[in-house]
């Protein structure tokens, strides 16, 4: 379903005064999107598409998109996704030994990102806080840490990952450092030890740039203050007492607007503002920063109205720093990421199965972007809270 003019005009006054908000607060350092690819191509039996073969089975950025979101549309932040089972080979387990292939691949997008666009870079191992089996994520997998599980990696190994990881981008001050994609059906407690135990890791190589802590429940926003899953925690309950030496670290935030917040369908009914208001309190009283890292929405009507919503309330509270749009990436095609199967992906000139218009024209350009001037993002320096 495409835009009407009305509509359109609607929106983009919309997003407006977000902007205006967004200025007058100076809460937004980071605007972008997600690279979505480097996760791809293991769905099936336990072990299929490892290690997997770079531009078939998987990739992290097409170069000319990078190019199109930062010189077009002036954005200056990118979460590139990549599996921990490819940079670290089952074989050795997860820890410091890494698959270098995968590694110099990766690293290739980062650097495109960071060195040659100057745009930041948040890197995100795509796993839901589980290791040893990708075949059905989000639930396969060994929760790490799980210490009654024998196919577990420990807290310990996690630290160690980390320390290599980091070390290897000390020097790039454009990284940031996203724990883990969406923790889900674990213990609260088990969740802030591995996040304590990363940061340790990270600050250990000299590392200063910024880190993303994530919470339960698959770190929805929503549900920050609420039990979620088999009776955990709520993530409040817990991810207070991160300890970071250098007070460089925010929280990891996913937030979508539909039914059930899975951003699985077409139309928008989640208010965001109001789901949100426990976690601001939440931020404020523990002085905390966080950055919204996935949120999307389609064209549908519902959406042209609260996903603006969303973006203008971020702006407007300065305990948010950030946010990145689901999610665009070199092998989304005709498929859709998020929202509803007829969207498609956020990839500058794909086009929809119809030969018409994808997300990027339907959702970013028309939803997210419009008059948008992103002109006071944070375009130098480590990457902060500030």
């Amino acid at each position: 379903m495409f835009l009407t003019k009305q509509l359109r005009l609607v929106l983009q006054s919309t997003i407006i005064v977000a902007v205006l908000a967004a200025c007058v607060g100076a809460t937004i350092l980071y605007a972008g999107v997600n690279e979505s690819g480097g996760e791809f191509g293991v769905f099936g039996s336990p072990g299929t598409g490892l290690p997997g073969e770079f531009g078939v089975t998987y990739d992290f950025i097409t170069e000319s998109t990078v190019d199109t979101f930062v010189d077009t549309n002036q954005i200056n932040f990118f979460r590139v996704t990549f599996l921990m089972e490819r940079m670290c080979p089952l074989a050795t387990g997860l820890g410091s030994t890494f698959n270098e292939t995968y590694f110099s691949e990766y690293e290739d997008a980062i650097n495109y990102i960071t060195v040659t666009k100057g745009a930041y870079a948040l890197i995100d191992p795509h796993n839901y806080m589980r290791y040893n089996d990708p075949s059905s994520q989000p639930n396969s997998g060994s929760i790490i840490g799980d210490t009654t599980d024998p196919n577990a990696a420990t807290t310990e190994q996690f630290q160690e990952f980390w320390t290599e990881l980091a070390n290897r981008f000390v020097d790039n001050p454009n990284v940031v450092f996203g724990i883990n994609n969406e923790p889900h059906d674990m213990a609260t407690s088990l969740i802030l030890q591995n996040d304590q135990a990363a940061i340790n890791g990270i600050r250990s190589t000299g590392a200063t740039q910024l880190i993303l802590a994530p919470g339960n429940g698959f770190t929805g926003g929503h549900s920050w203050t609420q039990v979620t899953g088999a009776n955990d925690d709520p993530s409040s309950e817990w991810l207070n007492q991160i300890v970071d030496p250098l007070n460089n670290t925010a929280i990891d935030i996913h937030e979508y607007l539909d039914e059930d917040f899975s951003g699985s369908h077409d139309t928008c009914t989640q208010p965001g503002p109001t789901n949100l208001a426990a976690l601001t309190t939440w931020l404020q009283e523990n002085n905390l920063k966080a950055i919204v890292s996935e949120f999307g929405g389609s064209n549908d009507p519902t959406c042209l109205e609260l996903v603006p919503q969303l973006i203008n309330y971020l702006s407007e509270n300065d305990v948010y720093i950030g946010w990145s749009a689901w999610a665009a990436g070199p092998f989304w095609g005709t498929n859709s990421p998020c929202c509803g199967p007829e969207v498609g992906s956020l990839e500058p000139g794909q086009l929809d199965e119809e030969g018409g218009p994808n997300g990027y024209t339907t959702v970013w350009q028309a939803v997210i972007q419009p008059n948008i001037d992103l002109s006071d993002l944070k375009r130098s320096g480590v990457s902060s809270l500030s």
